[in-house]
C-alpha cells in the first residue's frame, strides 16, 4: 500500500502525544505497519490540533519491509521445533523471492508510470492520456530518488540484500532496524547507507549472543564512520523512553556528545530535515527543551519545552492521575 499515509492516521489528541512531550521529545517519525510496501512514513512535531497542523513532512519516506527467509522469525522458528516441525527451507527461500521480485516488479511498474505520464505532458496530441493507477503514482518520486525509502532488517543477510536491491532500483535506502549492522560497518560506511537503530535495549537475537551486543552496536558504528541515529521502535507509549535508549548506548561506548546528537541532529540529517530542526541555529524552528541536567539521565525532569516558537504546557494523562490520586488517604 505505497499510497497508504501515516499522516492520516495520526490521532493529535492521543495521550501519548503529551506523555512523550513530557520527556522532551517534540518531533516523531511515525511509519505505517503492515504488508511489504507499508506505505509513507510522516515527520510531526508533537503539537497541534489537526493532523496537518502537526506535519513537518507529510509523505517523508517509503517504508519496505523487506522480505526475509522465514519472515516469522525467532518465534516462529520456536513455535514449529514445539511442534516438531522442521521449518522448510528450500519453500522458506522460494518464499522469499518471490516476494522480493513482485516487489522489483512494482518498482518497476513505477518507473514505466511516470514516463507515460512524462510523455503525456509533453505531446498530449499524439500520446494517449494513462489510466491513473494512485499506487504506482505514489511510488513515483521514490524510484527516481526523490526521497528516501526506509527498509525494516536486522539480520546481516537481511541487510546485505536490501544494499544490493537498493543499487539495482536505484533507490535512497535508510536501514531500520539494523542489529545486525554492525557486522556491515565497512560496507554501510562505503555506500554511505545510514541506520536507524531501533533495538539499543532489546535482548539479543541470538542465544550465544553477549548480553551487551545491542547496547554496543551504536558505538561500533560510530566508529567505523557509518550515519546513524537512535529510535525506540515503539508504537507510541514508550516512544518517551528515547532518552535512555541514548544513554543506554553511551553507557556502552558511545561517546556522550555522540549519543544526544543520535536523538538530535542525526536524525534530522538522515530524514533530510536538518535544515528545520535537530540543532539550535538561526533560522530553524525553535523547537527547544529545558532541563535541569543530563537529558539522556532517568533522574533528569524538563523544566520547559517549546514546539515551534511555542511554550507547551508540560501536563500529560500522567501528571493528571498523579494529581488525581496523590493525596488520596
Amino acid at each position: 500500500n505505497p499510497n497508504a499515509q501515516a499522516i492520516i492516521a495520526i490521532n493529535p489528541h492521543s495521550a501519548h502525544v503529551g506523555v512523550t512531550r513530557f520527556n522532551g521529545v517534540t518531533t516523531v517519525a511515525t511509519l505505517p505497519r503492515g504488508g511489504i510496501i507499508a506505505g509513507q512514513a510522516a515527520i510531526i512535531n508533537l503539537d497541534g490540533t489537526t493532523q496537518w497542523e502537526m506535519a513537518l513532512v507529510p509523505a517523508a519516506a517509503l517504508v519496505i519491509d523487506f522480505p526475509r527467509v522465514g519472515g516469522g522469525g525467532r518465534a516462529e522458528f520456536a513455535f514449529m521445533q514445539a511442534q516438531q516441525r522442521q521449518p522448510d527451507l528450500t519453500e522458506a527461500i522460494r518464499a522469499r523471492d518471490q516476494q522480493v521480485e513482485r516487489l522489483r516488479k512494482l518498482l518497476r511498474d513505477a518507473e514505466a508510470y511516470a514516463r507515460a505520464q512524462e510523455a503525456y505532458a509533453r505531446d498530449n496530441r499524439n500520446v494517449p492520456r494513462p489510466d491513473r493507477n494512485v499506487v504506482l503514482e505514489a511510488l513515483v518520486p521514490y524510484v527516481r530518488g526523490e526521497r528516501p525509502v526506509i527498509f525494516r532488517a536486522d539480520r546481516e543477510q537481511e541487510i546485505r540484500a536490501v544494499i544490493r536491491f537498493a543499487e539495482e532500483m536505484k533507490l535512497k535506502p535508510i536501514i531500520l532496524g539494523g542489529n545486525d549492522a554492525w557486522k556491515v560497518a565497512s560496507l554501510l560506511h562505503e555506500k554511505n547507507i545510514p541506520v536507524i537503530l531501533d533495538g539499543v535495549l532489546d535482548l539479543p537475537m541470538r542465544e550465544d549472543d553477549p548480553y551487551d551486543l545491542l547496547f554496543e552496536n551504536a558505538a561500533k558504528l560510530q566508529k567505523a564512520g557509518v550515519r546513524f541515529c537512535i529510535s525506540t521502535g515503539d508504537t507510541g507509549a514508550h516512544v518517551r523512553d528515547l532518552p535512555y535508549h541514548a544513554g543506554m548506548a553511551a553507557a556502552f561506548g558511545l561517546p556522550k556528545d555522540e549519543a544526544l546528537k543520535a536523538v538530535t541532529l542525526y536524525p534530522a540529517q538522515i530524514l533530510g530535515i536538518a535544515d528545520r530542526v535537530g540543532s539550535i541555529e538561526p533560522g530553524k524552528i525553535a523547537n527547544l527543551v529545558v532541563a535541569d541536567g543530563d537529558l539522556l539521565e532517568p533522574r533528569t525532569n524538563i523544566r520547559y519545552l517549546f514546539i515551534n516558537g511555542k511554550q507547551i504546557p508540560l501536563v500529560s494523562r500522567h501528571t493528571e492521575l498523579y494529581d488525581q490520586f496523590k493525596d488520596r488517604p
